[in-house]
């Protein structure tokens, strides 16, 4: 398949059903680091909940309803980035992350949300993005301020999680003002 460069060491890729093996490999350095803040059905434990997780997504591209793609640093899968949800007839969808401990500070997702958000906004004519994260997650919204997205409120008490209920973020940009943006500078990896 593709592989888009995003910097000099990192490409963005479809993560597909069968790179499963190497997405539990993956989880399994990230798992603990990103279960607080993912779903807990996106956390595979072995290669057949791995595969269920890429083939959700794979059902989502297929319907047009959402996708799939992981980012590799020097050839090895460290993270991804994802439209959770993505409907053409409402506009609006919502895009989401995660990463490994050691891929953090890279700047490597910021280029990464950049590129999927703006194919959805100018190929695909979506007039919203969401970006839905724990008020806790101060990393998620750093990423969310430093791309441009507007704290939209919060859901109080919304989820349960291990440390009790979480209050839910909303951040988002509608399409003219993500197209009003500068064109942002060429990372640079560290």
């Amino acid at each position: 398949m593709f592989a888009l460069p995003l910097t000099d060491e990192v490409e963005l890729r479809p993560l597909e059903p069968w790179r499963a093996e190497e997405f539990l490999a993956h989880l399994d350095r990230a798992r603990e680091h990103i279960r607080p803040w993912v779903s807990p059905t996106f956390v595979a434990t072995d290669l057949p909940s791995a595969r269920a997780v890429l083939q959700r997504y794979a059902d989502r591209w297929a319907s047009d309803s959402g996708g799939i793609w992981g980012l590799w640093r020097h050839g090895t899968l460290v993270g991804g980035v994802m439209f959770v949800s993505f409907d053409v007839t409402l506009g609006v969808c919502e895009v989401g992350c995660w990463l490994e401990p050691d891929a953090q500070g890279r700047g490597l997702m910021a280029p990464a949300i950049h590129r999927i958000v703006d194919w959805a906004v100018r190929e695909r004519g979506i007039q919203r993005v969401e970006w839905r994260t724990d008020a806790a997650n101060t990393r998620s919204i750093a990423l969310a301020r430093r791309l441009g997205l507007r704290h939209d409120g919060t859901l109080r008490q919304v989820h349960p999680s291990p440390r009790g209920r979480i209050d839910l973020e909303i951040w988002s940009v509608p399409a003219d003002e993500w197209l009003a943006r500068p064109t942002p500078a060429p990372p640079t990896v560290h």
